[in-house]
């Protein structure tokens, strides 16, 4: 065997690794409950069980927690995005005293480890009497996603060259109109990843959301769906259906705009 060979069927074990789990989720969403956990397991779910799907989609459970995700994420994600591009032009654009400080800041801030802030979060929002609320919950995941993005976001600006927004300054542009046609088209490529990580942060995150919020109306996806885990068994079939359509939305969006996405942020990791 080549070593081209060898690496082509390392690959594919490594790939195999990762899509495994998600295909058994998958398919175990569509089994019937006598094939969930039958001994040898069946890897291919026949018949096609689609009563899981039923009764998620019959819970208005499920609705409260979609509606709170999409709520939480895509306040998070929209606010989080602007805030960290005005920080991005401002560290990127403008000579200010404690600049260089700032920028450390931003990438100390991420090395401090989820868990050591649970408690303080937890006390501030219980002073603010945001906890339990899902705007208490936005504005934590707001200070845990806004640093890295505008970290990531200064390389892309940085990495334009400014004579493009004098020119239009020469042309007779104010800075806004500076800003809006010349630099925001530029750097819409870095804005696109970063909303990404933002995205799959906000809509994924468990642990937070749990400790924050103890209002089941208030419960995103994440937590409804261990509320299939009982004191003595799991009902597998309507966790993994959960599974399956929470998961659904991050895989064809990523799909969709996934050159984009990795051009974005190699472009990012390599000017940041």
């Amino acid at each position: 065997m080549t070593r081209r060979a060898l690496v082509n069927t390392a690959c594919l074990l490594v790939a195999a690794l990762f899509v495994f789990p998600v295909y058994w989720m998958a398919s175990t969403a569509f089994k019937p409950d006598a094939d969930i956990v039958s001994h040898p397991p069946r890897f291919v779910p026949w018949p096609i069980e689609l009563d899981h799907f039923g009764r998620v989609l019959g819970d208005a459970g499920f609705w409260a927690a979609l509606r709170s995700s999409l709520t939480v994420t895509v306040t998070v994600v929209t606010a989080g995005t602007l805030v960290a591009l005005m920080a991005a032009v401002a560290l990127a654009r403008f000579t200010f005293r404690g600049r260089t400080g700032f920028v450390l800041a931003l990438i100390i801030v991420q090395m401090i480890p989820g868990e050591a802030l649970f408690i303080p979060f937890y006390l501030m929002l219980r002073e603010t009497h945001l906890l339990g609320q899902l705007a208490g919950l936005m504005l934590v995941y707001l200070s845990i996603t806004v640093p890295f993005t505008a970290w990531m976001l200064r390389g892309f600006v940085a990495s334009i060259p400014v004579d493009l927004e004098e020119a239009a300054a020469v042309d007779g542009a104010s800075r806004w109109q500076a800003f809006w046609r010349v630099l925001f088209p530029l750097v819409a490529p870095g804005l696109l990843a970063t909303s990404i990580f933002s995205f799959i942060t906000v809509w994924t995150e468990f642990t937070y959301a749990y400790v924050l919020i103890n209002d089941p109306r208030n419960y995103p996806l994440p937590i409804y769906i261990q509320s299939f885990i009982g004191r003595d068994d799991v009902d597998y079939g309507p966790q993994m259906a959960v599974a399956f359509l929470f998961t659904l939305p991050v895989v064809v969006f990523f799909l969709l705009v996934q050159r984009r996405a990795v051009a974005g942020m190699s472009a990012g990791a390599v000017k940041g």
